[in-house]
């Protein structure tokens, strides 16, 4: 509240995130702002939020957290943004549907568990910057383009004058300008986070041809990295938007190149020291880290519900791509599902890279899943197998079909998901009712609706039959 004072807040905004993973608004002025606001919450209708209540027990609760505070750089009237945890006004217990609430109990049940106090993690999220995107659907037609001036196909466009730095398929990571255009717009995006308490360690270019970039932070524990990352997503898309450009953490947006993944680093730490090194290991990796990655692997298919969690995410989730396809670990192959980065030998380096999800999912469920399958693994010594150092594209095909590989599709992964979620429950950090609500909502509003609309391909293939 003397912060309020001092910077002369003229406005409080309060954000949560619904279940698949937006932030949603509302602002209070700070006349009207108090210390009780804080303490006692502050009241809404939760009917009309994605995956909330139903409408006859909408009432509830958010409690700000003054720990996640920072004045937003956007807004044009002095506006300090805190994020909330959703809360019964009954019982005052987190609401079991809350998506933050999920990740601060994955924390608790992992201290609880006795194995470590602190899980990091360190999302690496990919996204594309456009300068024009158009998309409408209806019952008789349905189309999408998008643009952007480093595109490859724009090389014969009358730009007045074009001058020709386009870049080709597959050969967007890490040119120099004039090819890379969106050099400064990134470094306003990382200053920008920076600004609000994030930590960026670099930022660059990525694969594909036309607008695919990357800015990274560093790790931090769990629930607090997971608030970066909506804060990070919120800088990407107002600063593009402030450049007159637009952002999107879709995917696949363009086919034939790369998609957008979000490879999530991971570790456990008890006390201070690192509990994933062990420098007799292969790799330098200790047994409860390899036990960690047989617990991703094993749950994988249900995981990637939450990892990668749109229709979409399967256009990315495709060979030829390294894209992490096969349920397998390696130290090099990014093909592989779980890859151990080799930068350093210092132990308190030592973690295990997940590469399936992608930047569309809802961070906090998202990062609660993949701790619960690690310390399931822990739990049970899941053998996660030997790990597989060769090019798998390359194997011969008896080899290659030894290797599974992750769903082809989200009606998979939730089906995944419906028969292999009792690891999620432990400590009843997610719950069976948040469970099914998701997979409900995403049947609902998004598998079934791709299902029973025709494709614009299925034109060209089908038309004249």
């Amino acid at each position: 509240m003397k912060a309020i004072k001092d910077h002369g807040i003229e406005m409080i905004d309060i954000r949560m995130t619904d279940m698949p993973g937006m932030w949603q608004h509302i602002s209070y002025p700070a006349q009207t702002f108090s210390q009780d606001s804080i303490d006692e919450g502050l009241g809404f209708d939760g009917s009309s939020i994605r995956g909330f209540k139903v409408i006859n027990e909408s009432d509830m609760l958010l409690v700000p957290d003054p720990a996640t505070a920072f004045i937003d750089p956007f807004m044009g009237h002095k506006t300090l943004v805190m994020i909330a945890d959703v809360k019964d006004p009954v019982t005052k217990e987190f609401y079991s549907r809350d998506p933050r609430g999920v990740a601060k109990k994955a924390e608790a049940y992992l201290k609880s568990t006795g194995i470590g106090d602190t899980a990091y993690f360190g999302p690496e999220a990919e996204f594309f910057v456009f300068d024009n995107v158009q998309y409408g659907t209806g019952q008789h037609y349905s189309s999408y383009s998008v643009d952007s001036a480093e595109g490859h196909w724009n090389t014969n466009r009358n730009e007045g004058p074009n001058l020709g730095y386009k870049i080709r398929p597959k050969e967007g990571y890490f040119p120099c300008p004039p090819n890379d255009t969106l050099h400064d717009l990134r470094a306003e995006m990382a200053l920008t986070m920076i600004q609000i308490g994030l930590t960026v360690e670099c930022q660059h270019h990525e694969v594909a041809t036309a607008g695919q970039c990357e800015i990274d932070m560093k790790f931090d524990a769990l629930l607090a990295m997971a608030d970066h990352q909506m804060k990070y997503k919120y800088v990407v898309k107002n600063v593009a938007r402030k450049y007159g450009k637009t952002a999107t953490f879709m995917p696949k947006p363009l086919y034939g190149d790369n998609g957008s993944g979000m490879h999530c680093h991971m570790s456990i730490w008890k006390d201070g020291k690192p509990l994933f090194a062990d420098a007799t290991g292969y790799a330098g990796l200790s047994q409860l880290c390899k036990w960690y990655i047989g617990g991703l692997l094993r749950h994988a298919p249900a995981l990637l519900a939450f990892a990668a969690p749109t229709t979409n995410s399967y256009r990315r989730l495709v060979p030829g791509y390294e894209a992490p396809v096969n349920l397998a670990w390696s130290l090099r192959n990014r093909s592989a599902a779980c890859r151990i980065p080799m930068y350093s030998d210092s132990p308190k380096a030592k973690r295990v890279e997940f590469r399936c999800p992608d930047p569309s999912c809802n961070p906090y469920l998202a990062f609660a899943a993949m701790l619960m399958a690690g310390l399931d693994g822990i739990r049970n010594k899941i053998d996660p197998g030997e790990p597989v150092d060769k090019n798998i594209y390359d194997l011969p095909p008896e080899e290659a079909a030894e290797i599974k590989q992750v769903p082809g599709s989200l009606d998979a992964a939730l089906a995944a998901l419906e028969a292999d979620h009792e690891f999620l429950l432990e400590g009843d950090v997610f719950t069976s009712d948040l469970i099914q609500t998701y997979i409900d909502y995403k049947r609902a509003s998004e598998v079934d609706p791709i299902r029973l609309r025709p494709h614009p391909y299925e034109f060209f293939l089908y038309y004249d039959l």
